[in-house]
């Protein structure tokens, strides 16, 4: 008999949409955002899905920095910032957190702001994230690396985008290292663009579209039909695209 998940880190968050005057001017407008109140959160995996400014990187970010997260990534003890760039919508945010403590282990990865993340990590000297530096890896190395060798499990991620520098295979890799995670009674919370790591079995997806947000299911997402359609007649779909 398979175990019951154990109680998630985050089971919901809530906007309070009128909590206080934010200095952000776009982010209460991206509709995603304006248009809902109460969101249910996988015990164990939940994906945001959606075209670029759809504003699935910007809730996963106000998640973060609510959760104490440094804004540009790493863990709860890193403080540090190379651009203020991100937006104050965490102010509004309220998370429905369970009995569980967050502060066990957890990590919030951005793929575009991971580098001054590995410069950090340079600079400050933690020997925990292994005896060479990320900036003497790969960009898909040093990603690999520091799934699997800082990330301990009975953790809360927020990974934003983790596929940009992986290939196919690699992708595959970073799924068997999501479940062995998960087994370890970790929750995740990814962005992603990649319909192979969108893939995982038990998860919720969320699409952020220009209405608002919807759950979906893996097979009716964009990323799913369009993959599928261009792999089974790849030159059909190029024909059309260039004479369109």
């Amino acid at each position: 008999m398979t175990n019951p998940p154990r109680d998630p880190f985050i089971d919901y968050i809530e906007i309070l949409h009128d909590r206080e005057e934010l200095e952000s001017s776009y982010a209460p407008q991206i509709p995603a955002i304006k248009n809902f109140n109460r969101l249910k959160l996988h015990p164990k995996v939940t994906f945001f899905i959606g075209e670029n400014g759809s504003g699935k990187s910007t809730l996963l970010e106000a998640i973060a920095v609510a959760e104490g997260f440094n804004a540009e990534g790493g863990t709860r003890d890193f403080n540090f910032a190379s651009q203020e760039s991100h937006s104050d919508i965490h102010k509004w945010l309220r998370l429905g957190r369970g009995v569980r403590s967050s502060r066990s282990d957890g990590f919030f990865f951005r793929a575009e702001s991971f580098y001054n993340v590995a410069t950090e990590i340079d600079r400050q000297g933690f020997i925990s994230y292994g005896p060479t530096s990320y900036h003497d890896q790969s960009h898909g190395e040093s990603f690999l690396s520091l799934f699997v060798d800082k990330f301990k499990g009975d953790g809360l991620y927020l990974l934003d985008e983790p596929e940009a520098a992986l290939s196919p295979q690699r992708q595959l890799t970073f799924l068997a290292r999501m479940h062995d995670l998960v087994k370890k009674d970790s929750q995740l919370i990814i962005a992603t663009h990649s319909p192979l790591i969108m893939a995982y079995p038990d998860a919720l997806i969320y699409e952020f579209t220009p209405d608002g947000l919807k759950e979906v299911a893996y097979q009716e997402t964009e990323h799913f039909q369009v993959t599928r359609s261009f792999l089974d007649q790849p030159e059909r779909m190029l024909k059309h695209l260039f004479e369109s």
